[in-house]
């Protein structure tokens, strides 16, 4: 079974949190999104590196505003998953990593942050290679683009079956229909179906966050994720 794990980190190894009134500036309420996508940039470039050296892919990077203090979820992952003991390990190396690229470059996130560790949940889309070669042996449903050749039929169709096999090139789905193969090029988005039958084979933290959120301010709205 494929493990899955998520680790919390208030701002820095210390865990104190970066005064929004600090000599570096003042923090922006409600910052524009395009601000969050360059916030965004350059977290993604000091972060992806260590994620690398541990080992695992960085499969992305989210900079959102809750309150007074930004979160910065960050979405790891491996072939064969990642546990909560290798969340937590590069959860610690990209927060010393943050707080060594401020100590040399400035704020990268001007005020207060929050850091959050995961690893991808079912209902992350299939995009990559990797992503279908990780979930072989998942049943998924996937808008197929067929050109008329090779005995394929034109224009989109849906299609839903188990990832029997996958690699850099193609995918292979057992659908009610039979064996089809796909070219990486012919699939959009897959999306994991759950199956109610193996819910106790699925970690609980494949469902997506389900942590407790009183510790960030209620009276302020969050705002939208920039992805």
């Amino acid at each position: 079974m494929t493990q899955r794990g998520r680790a919390t980190r208030s701002a820095g190894p210390t865990g104190r949190p970066r005064r929004a009134d600090g000599p570096r500036g003042a923090e922006r309420v409600g910052a524009p999104r395009g601000d969050l996508a360059a916030r965004r940039a350059r977290l993604r470039a000091v972060i992806e590196p260590v994620v690398a050296a541990a080992g695992y892919d960085l499969e992305d990077v989210a900079v959102s505003r809750a309150g007074r203090r930004h979160v910065v979820r960050v979405i790891v992952d491996a072939d064969g998953g990642i546990g909560l003991d290798a969340v937590a390990e590069v959860s610690r190396a990209v927060s010393a990593a943050l707080d060594a690229a401020e100590e040399s470059s400035g704020d990268i996130l001007a005020g207060e942050y929050q850091l959050e560790v995961s690893s991808p949940g079912v209902d992350r889309p299939l995009t990559l290679p990797r992503h279908w070669r990780r979930n072989v042996g998942r049943l998924v449903k996937v808008t197929a683009r067929g050109d008329g050749q090779a005995g394929q039929p034109a224009g989109d169709r849906q299609v839903t079956g188990r990832v029997v096999e996958a690699d850099d090139e193609r995918v292979v789905l057992e659908a009610e229909s039979g064996r089809a193969e796909f070219r990486h090029a012919e699939l959009g988005p897959g999306r994991v179906q759950v199956e109610f039958h193996r819910l106790d084979e699925i970690a609980d933290d494949e469902f997506g966050d389900t942590e407790d959120t009183d510790d960030i301010d209620d009276e302020d709205d969050v705002e939208d994720e920039e992805r």
